[in-house]
């Protein structure tokens, strides 16, 4: 059975429905606590949220716009060739696609929603969910600047983890422990028809079309993450994360905690990363506190939950945390 745009559920129009409805009531909601962070009482929550505001929104908006693009522009039957077949290869070609990315977390959940849209397996936007955030360009010079060579190993050790969480995935499928992909007959042919035949007026509808829906998608779960991060950010002493924060195994477990309540945007991270870095002097808290707020952030979770299943859900973190503690001890103890 062939699925396109009008046929990715039963009751997709019911569905545009409730998530337009979540994401009025959120966006409402999120206005209203806005401006009452304006009054003097609340002037640290509202320098927080306008903080992370700068941060995020250009990411929101590029994450969205290359949505709106691939849900217009690519034909399913491409998505499903290179991250959709239950091969091997699809995985690497998921850490390859999200490597090249430009756009932090949040951007990221986007894109990934529209892939898994378009018929991408659930292996494949897994293994880009994990590689892209850290493992992508803007960010790898970003770590560079802030950790030297070192920052090499983040990358590595990031895409490394992202490979063999895809094929655990891959087995957990196989054994019907998650959810199945989407079942995707794949053309002989398929035509690039919105490119070749390209209208200017055309491609605005549909990229902006794409873009609105991927919005009623995910911006709500966006809206929800971030504004708990800068409620931490704001209340939470920054001197209680450095004093914390120590190389054993307790600082560990501590900063995969606070990494998966505050984690916000990779570019925002990064820097904090490197606070911790500056003051313990061991390269596995920052580490574990990069990866870990993607494996284990209630945004991403709660996304992946309503848009591709509860069990899928569960599992990112039962598979990914562990790896990630195991890099950061030996970082700890080698680096």
């Amino acid at each position: 059975m062939k699925h396109n745009m009008k046929e990715n559920c039963e009751h997709c129009k019911e569905d545009k429905i409730k998530l337009g409805k979540r994401l009025k009531i959120v966006g409402i909601l999120f206005i209203l606590i806005f401006l009452i962070s304006f009054f003097p009482i609340f002037s640290a929550f509202n320098e927080s949220l306008i903080s992370y505001l700068e941060l995020i929104w250009w990411a929101i908006l590029l994450g969205l716009f290359i949505g709106g693009l691939v849900d217009y522009f690519v034909p399913e039957e491409f998505i499903f060739k290179y991250l959709g077949q239950k091969k091997k290869i699809s995985i690497f070609y998921a850490v390859i696609a999200g490597f090249l990315m430009s756009a932090c977390s949040h951007g990221i959940l986007a894109i990934s929603m529209q892939l898994y849209k378009k018929g991408a397996s659930i292996p494949a936007v897994i293994t880009f969910l994990m590689a892209s955030p850290w493992a992508n360009l803007p960010v790898t010079i970003l770590l560079f600047g802030f950790f030297g060579w070192k920052a090499f190993m983040f990358i590595l050790a990031a895409m490394v983890i992202a490979v063999i969480t895809g094929f655990i995935f891959m087995v957990l499928e196989k054994y019907n422990l998650i959810e199945q992909s989407k079942k995707i007959i794949l053309k002989s042919e398929y035509s690039w028809d919105n490119v070749k035949n390209f209208n200017f007026k055309n491609s605005v509808k549909g990229v902006t079309k794409g873009s609105v829906n991927l919005a009623n998608m995910v911006l709500w779960w966006i809206l929800i993450g971030f504004t708990v991060a800068a409620l931490i950010r704001a209340y939470v002493p920054e001197h209680i994360f450095m004093q914390y924060f120590g190389p054993g195994i307790g600082g560990l477990l501590l900063t995969l905690l606070f990494a998966t309540i505050i984690e916000v945007c990779s570019e925002g991270s990064a820097p904090i990363a490197f606070e911790i870095f500056s003051k313990v002097g061991a390269l596995g808290n920052p580490f574990v506190f990069l990866m870990a707020g993607v494996a284990t952030d209630y945004t991403e979770i709660g996304l992946i939950w309503s848009n591709i299943g509860k069990k899928t859900a569960i599992w990112l973190p039962i598979v990914v945390v562990p790896m990630i503690l195991i890099v950061g001890i030996l970082f700890n103890i080698f680096l």
